[in-house]
C-alpha cells in the first residue's frame, strides 16, 4: 500500500496535509467548539496571536499583553491544558509555542477576519 496521498494539499508524501476533508461527527464537532471558545476570550487571542509570531516565554507575552502577569498565566495554564499551546524549557524559562499549523492558520484568518470587519476593507476568497 502506497503512502503516496492523491490530495492536491500535500507538497510530499510525508509531509502532513494542510486541509483533509473529514465529515463531523458529535465527539469532532464539540473538540472544534472547544478550540473556538478557547479564542472566544480577548486575552487567550492575544496570547495565541503573540505566539503566532514565533516560540515566546512568559515573559515576553507579559511585556505585550494588557494584563498583569497573574492574568496571562492564567491563561497560559488554560490554553495548555486544552492542549493549544506547548512548553518546553530552556534552562530556567519555559518557551511557549502554539501546538499545530492549523491553529497558526486559525490564528491568523480570524485576526484577519476581524480586521476587514474593523476596518471595512473588502473581503475576498
Amino acid at each position: 500500500m502506497s503512502s503516496q496521498s492523491s490530495s492536491p494539499f500535500r507538497d510530499a508524501p510525508d509531509e502532513p496535509s494542510l486541509f483533509h476533508p473529514v465529515t463531523p461527527g458529535p465527539e469532532l464537532l464539540e473538540n472544534a467548539a472547544g478550540t473556538l471558545r478557547m479564542l472566544a476570550e480577548p486575552t487567550r487571542l492575544h496570547l495565541l496571536w503573540q505566539l503566532a509570531q514565533g516560540p515566546k516565554t512568559v515573559t515576553e507575552l507579559v511585556d505585550d499583553a494588557l494584563v498583569p502577569r497573574t492574568v496571562v498565566s492564567q491563561h497560559l495554564a488554560k490554553l495548555r491544558l486544552s492542549g493549544l499551546v506547548d512548553t518546553r524549557k530552556d534552562g530556567r524559562h519555559v518557551i511557549y509555542s502554539l501546538h499545530d499549523g492549523h491553529l497558526l492558520r486559525l490564528i491568523q484568518e480570524t485576526i484577519n477576519h476581524a480586521d476587514h470587519q474593523v476596518t471595512g476593507e473588502p473581503t475576498h476568497d
